[in-house]
């Protein structure tokens, strides 16, 4: 009985570190937005402009017609997902910037199947989904089994493969696939029973090219956060990553746990490629994914790799960008204040120790209120 008390006790009090973990996370996650838009203010008020007009474009821009909210949703679903496909391996302690190439696979899948497949309507859109992870992961695994079992640096590794998969993507986009007789390259239009299906069917309200993608995005990121947070395997991830000398002592498999945070890692990235050729653009563009896979990377470290955070950092994040595009066009400030924005936010999201040194303060002070009641 009183096992069961001590057992009871240790589940709550976890629950609740766990709790006080995300709280955390969050507020700095918000607390890094506003010092960055601080200082972001100050830049344009250093430069002559007019910050108050500049920031009420930027703000309020993307709300005020739904077009535009289109166009935020739709980019937020894409640098979401590949925000999430990175933080899975720095979970692990694993620096992938491998989302690129992992991106492109899955779009090449994703196309191959939806252009040249006949499938009934709901297959015609899932079987493309499954080939775009599919692939994905496959690209996730090359990096990450030549980092776990033969001790290749998978910054180097995921960096190269990225190397050959754009180049792989451009012959192919602009050779095999090019849609024959067309003067523009690309590739044929996808089959329209694969297309996903745009919010404005839904809503009746014209949001341009933004579409059920967003709510594949948000399933993705909850059941991430579940794995991470519910399941051995994400255990076994979150050990690796802190210290994996002692998940190792304490019978991890250690290599393994690494390649599954790469292959986990690749195959959401590789839903973000089916995204942009299902959902966006139906069919394949050179250049398909832009500066995405990069700025992938600072939604997760923004997020401090926790999934459901990654989803508030992403939105804020599409949101600059496209608030930064009205600015420009409303005001005679120029975009490169969002990037100063987004520098600022890289460079606070890199000092790990004013949230290390919050957690233990609430760590110490949660002790200290143990001691006077045990008193």
């Amino acid at each position: 009985m009183t096992s069961t008390l001590v057992e009871t006790e240790d589940r709550r009090e976890y629950r609740a570190t766990r709790r006080r973990g995300l709280a955390v996370d969050l507020s700095m996650t918000l607390a890094t937005i506003l010092a960055a838009l601080v200082i972001g203010f100050l830049v344009i008020l250093a430069t002559g402009k007019d910050p108050v007009r500049a920031y009420e474009a930027l703000l309020t821009g993307p709300l005020e017609r739904s077009f535009r909210v289109g166009r935020w949703l739709e980019d937020a679903t894409t640098l979401t997902l590949l925000g999430l496909s990175v933080a899975i391996p720095f979970r692990a302690r694993q620096i992938s910037l491998g989302a690129e190439s992992q991106l492109y696979a899955g779009a090449l899948a994703a196309a191959a199947v939806a252009i040249f497949l006949p499938l009934p309507p709901v297959l015609a859109v899932v079987v493309p989904l499954v080939a775009a992870a599919t692939a994905g992961a496959g690209m996730g695994f090359v990096p990450g089994s030549m980092k776990a079992r033969l001790g290749a640096n998978e910054i180097v590794a995921t960096l190269m493969l990225n190397a050959v998969v754009v180049r792989v993507y451009d012959y192919l986009v602009n050779g095999p696939l090019k849609q024959p007789g067309s003067s523009a390259v690309h590739s044929e239009r996808i089959r329209p029973d694969s297309a996903l299906t745009p919010l404005t069917d839904w809503f009746g309200i014209p949001l341009g090219r933004a579409n059920i993608g967003l709510g594949l995005m948000l399933l993705t990121a909850v059941a991430l956060w579940l794995l991470i947070t519910r399941t051995p395997l994400g255990y076994r991830i979150r050990m690796t990553g802190s210290n994996a000398d002692f998940a190792e002592y304490g019978g991890i498999r250690v290599p393994r746990a690494i390649e599954w945070s790469f292959v986990i890692g690749g195959a959401v990235a590789g839903l973000a490629g089916a995204h942009l050729v299902q959902g966006v653009y139906g069919r394949l563009e050179p250049g398909l994914a832009g500066s995405l896979a990069f700025e992938g990377i600072v939604v997760a470290l923004l997020a401090r790799n926790n999934p459901l955070v990654v989803v508030v950092a992403g939105l804020f994040y599409s949101y600059l960008r496209a608030g930064g595009d009205i600015m420009e066009q409303q005001t005679d400030v120029g975009t490169e204040i969002v990037v100063v924005i987004q520098a600022v936010i890289v460079l606070l999201v890199t000092a790990q120790a004013l949230p290390d040194l919050l957690k233990r303060r609430i760590a110490r002070k949660q002790v200290a209120q143990k001691q006077v009641g045990a008193r």
